[in-house]
């Protein structure tokens, strides 16, 4: 079955009555994954796999364009959505909205890993593609994790740590990257977090929003 006919049935999840808290059984952890164009995005199949080994997580992806370059798509086991899915599902007004859709179904999403480029556009407000509408669009009383992944050169631009600072004036929460020899063979700051440091950390804030015991 087409993933997107196939997940649209399953993005049902209403957000909780204001002022209430949120409880969940196991079964009802909606971690969105976003995936930009770093060549870290070649470990998505390794990250998916894991978040699907926490209890009762359950994953859906939206990937930039450029990110599909980094995986084959038949690595990945789960819904994975992209820019033409938006315009795919939508064609009259009563049709759903997909960034909005996946927004209301996901308890938590991360970034991951998130580029120069989309981390430029997000700290900026810009919503260009299926990815970046959702995170404009994103409830801020919800978890949003990021992990930067950049050049070394990138990484140490003045204007990297003003954006990563606009994230975390939204209450976004950053898994830093780390320093190791990164692709180009530039060596320093840039590369993503490990995924088993970023399945600690996924963990570790659901617990936080008592979305996991």
């Amino acid at each position: 079955m087409d993933p997107i006919l196939k997940s649209t049935k399953s993005i049902q999840c209403s957000p909780a009555p204001s002022g209430t808290e949120l409880t969940l059984s196991q079964s009802d952890i909606h971690v969105l994954v976003g995936v930009t164009g770093s060549v870290a995005a070649l470990k998505l199949p390794l990250l998916v796999s894991g978040l699907l080994q926490i209890p009762g997580v359950q994953v859906q992806v939206v990937s930039t364009e450029k990110a599909k370059h980094f995986f084959s798509m038949q690595d990945i086991s789960v819904p994975l959505y992209s820019d033409q899915d938006e315009w795919n599902m939508w064609t009259k007004r009563s049709d759903p909205v997909l960034h909005i859709e996946l927004r209301r179904w996901a308890h938590l999403m991360l970034l991951a890993p998130l580029d120069a480029n989309t981390l430029g556009k997000i700290s900026s407000g810009i919503c260009d593609n299926l990815l970046t509408c959702v995170v404009r669009a994103w409830d801020l009383q919800k978890p949003l994790l990021f992990c930067p992944a950049m050049n070394t050169a990138m990484w140490s631009h003045p204007i990297t740590e003003q954006q990563i600072s606009h994230l975390h004036s939204f209450g976004y929460t950053e898994i830093p990257c780390i320093a190791k020899k990164l692709v180009c063979g530039d060596e320093g700051l840039g590369a993503m977090a490990e995924v088993s440091t970023i399945l600690e950390k996924v963990k570790e804030v659901l617990k936080e929003h008592n979305l996991l015991v």
